[in-house]
């Protein structure tokens, strides 16, 4: 294609300095094109010997499409990172306690159900009293004497009581 020969190295040069790495720039600009070509072409790239308003049509939608990359890179990174704390051992804070999954893993067989329940809302989902006794279809008291077993259970773990 005329345009890609005529303006690809100003774009690969543009999108170098959006995106600081020249491998992601070229991807970005055979991606522009590639998207040129399945489409019907704007009038500004239409004409033969691609015309004064082809570069500054290219440069919007290259800014764009630059711009759409480095989102969905901080998006991917943010994303990555909330999930990285799930392949990894997970500390959770159990009141005065710092518990290990695999305590909790532990905690979990020692427990009633009902109580297993209520410790994964509270300190794997992190719900509110309120919001776990709506869950439980129980009172807000019903689920704090839950949480108070829970915290007999960690000590006992600990060798505290």
């Amino acid at each position: 294609m005329e345009l890609y020969r005529r303006y690809g190295p100003a774009l690969v040069r543009k999108a170098t300095r959006m995106l600081g790495n020249r491998e992601d720039a070229r991807d970005a600009v055979q991606g522009l094109f590639v998207d040129l070509l399945d489409r019907t072409l704007p009038v500004e790239l239409r004409a033969e010997g691609a015309p004064e308003g082809a570069l500054p049509y290219l440069y919007r939608a290259l800014t764009n499409r630059c711009l759409n990359q480095l989102r969905d890179a901080r998006t991917r990174a943010r994303l990555l990172a909330r999930e990285e704390g799930l392949l990894h051992p997970t500390r959770l804070r159990c009141e005065d306690a710092i518990v290990s999954l695999d305590v909790l893993t532990k905690l979990c067989a020692r427990l009633d159900p009902k109580v297993a329940e209520v410790l994964v809302y509270r300190y794997v989902d992190d719900l509110t009293q309120e919001e776990i006794a709506r869950l439980c279809g129980t009172s807000r008291k019903t689920v704090n004497a839950r949480l108070a077993k829970i915290q007999q259970a960690v000590l006992q773990l600990r060798g505290g009581g």
